[in-house]
């Protein structure tokens, strides 16, 4: 071979190797990232030519689901009473990416394209069937899920159910809602427009107040600081601690008063179980600054507080679903502290993580990781493994969650006997935060367990800007889920 044809041999095999080099590239490295890409037209006609997975409740009620259409997409999605699970589901468009919701955190099993389906595309390929996706089964109760939508109609608020012992979400309403069908059409200028209106609406009514939306939780609040001073062993239900008529703030001349007369105490006294009964701002106030920041906020930690909490989900099978981070101060004043103890200035939270610090103190301390997802179901009905409960964390022992039990019973019993039930014991803590300008509105909060003497259910509620007390702004939705629940 003279030095010309050498020359040119060598030139034609790097070709072939830059070609190889760079055709894996695309099909390796960059194929998740193109396949992704808005501008991939094929991809979105593959994605809507074959069926994407059902999303269904714990009863198997579908909430989403993809119907056969006669159109170039072939399936479009679809929602049965969207309005009432879109908090669960989200939604999934051809003109919007799903961002929120089981279909972002479980996109990749719903479409069929998850690792975890390689062996169902192998059987597809052998067989002839058709590619579909795996369907995802949800703790949500439709009973407990409807109740609770229902009750906080017409207000801006969250409610969020949990089965104490395992962490399972019953239930996860967030009002104003949406109808995820609007976003479903493959009319791509009338989902534009739909989305368009969503977000723009002063409501926002596409936010999941019940994860994404942070609210000073008032006196239920007081729930942690409580655990914070039983768990230390230097406080009892009977411990006699500093209450009074008002508290002026270390430092300024701010001064805390309490909504009941009860909850002066006697001769600038109150026992730490009557001061949880009648929610005493100034007893609290000086129990927090008693105990420190520290403790207060390490109890806080072990709830949940200061990291987004996953819900479900991971980064390989799409955008995870997580709470963002509930706060509690640290290194900072005696002032700022003993409103931070009592739910007011710095400290903020969501309702899931309200609903976590029931539950685990219905768990005898024991912090569950909250769970959406049951188990996922292949087309071939095979499934993977059951989610498993999950300790988080032990945030006290048991002495101190039957302490804590009693406390919030009397809560019930002494000072709110609109939230007791017939024949059932109520475990609960009552919030009424200030908010607005000259705290000219209220946030109404409640949370609480039923029943007290064996739990089976764990709830938090919050009504954004009222005027009621959180006893009657929230304390009705509380009890008409929990009594929902306690019929089945």
């Amino acid at each position: 071979m003279n030095k010309t044809l050498r020359q040119l041999f060598t030139a034609v095999i790097v070709l072939f190797v830059i070609l190889g080099i760079s055709s894996s590239i695309i099909m390796v490295n960059r194929a998740n990232r193109l396949s992704h890409d808005s501008r991939n037209t094929r991809a979105l006609y593959q994605t809507y030519g074959a069926p994407r997975g059902s999303i269904l409740a714990s009863d198997g009620t579908i909430i989403a689901k993809s119907d056969p259409v006669n159109d170039s997409f072939s399936y479009q999605r679809s929602y049965p009473q969207g309005d009432i699970y879109a908090p669960i589901t989200g939604y999934f468009s051809i003109a919007q990416n799903a961002d929120r919701g089981i279909e972002a955190s479980e996109n990749e099993l719903l479409t069929g394209e998850s690792n975890a389906l390689f062996w169902q595309h192998v059987k597809a390929l052998f067989t002839g069937k058709e590619n579909k996706g795996a369907s995802i089964e949800t703790s949500i109760d439709p009973k407990l899920q409807t109740a609770a939508m229902e009750a906080l109609k017409n207000n801006d608020g969250a409610a969020v159910a949990i089965e104490p012992k395992t962490g399972r979400i019953l239930a996860m309403a967030s009002t104003p809602s949406y109808d995820p069908n609007e976003l479903a059409s493959h009319d791509t200028g009338s989902v534009s427009k739909a989305y368009t209106e969503l977000v723009t609406n002063p409501s926002n009514p596409m936010l999941n107040r019940a994860i994404s939306e942070l609210y000073p939780p008032g006196s239920t609040f007081k729930t942690v600081v409580a655990a914070a001073a039983l768990d230390s062993g230097k406080y009892q239900l009977d411990t006699q601690i500093p209450a009074g008529a008002s508290y002026t703030l270390p430092g300024t001349q701010t001064q805390l008063t309490n909504a009941e007369e009860p909850g002066n105490g006697t001769d600038g006294k109150i026992s730490l179980k009557d001061a949880m009964a009648w929610s005493s701002n100034t007893a609290f106030a000086q129990l927090g600054v008693a105990l420190g920041d520290e403790s207060v906020s390490n109890m806080a930690k072990k709830f949940g507080f200061d990291k987004p909490i996953v819900i479900d989900g991971t980064d390989s099978n799409g955008l995870p679903m997580q709470a963002v981070a509930s706060r509690f101060p640290t290194n900072v004043g005696d002032d700022r502290l003993a409103l931070a103890s009592i739910g007011q200035g710095d400290t903020v939270e969501t309702p899931l993580q309200n609903a976590m610090i029931a539950a685990a103190i219905a768990n005898d301390g024991k912090v569950m990781k909250p769970t959406l997802v049951d188990r996922v179901r292949f087309s071939d009905l095979s499934v993977m493994p059951d989610t498993k409960p999950q300790v988080m964390d032990t945030a006290f022992s048991a002495d101190t969650a039957n302490k804590l039990t009693e406390a919030m019973e009397a809560v019930v019993t002494d000072a709110n006997p609109n939230l007791e039930i017939p024949g059932v014991k109520v475990a609960a803590k009552t919030g009424t935060a200030q908010i607005g300008a000259n705290n000219s509105s209220i946030d109404g909060w409640v949370m609480g367990f039923a029943p007290a003497d064996d739990p089976k259910i764990a709830v938090a509620v919050v009504v954004h800007n009222v005027d009621l007390y959180g006893s009657f702004a929230a304390g009705p939705i509380m009890t008409a889920i929990m009594k929902e629940a306690l019929q089945q």
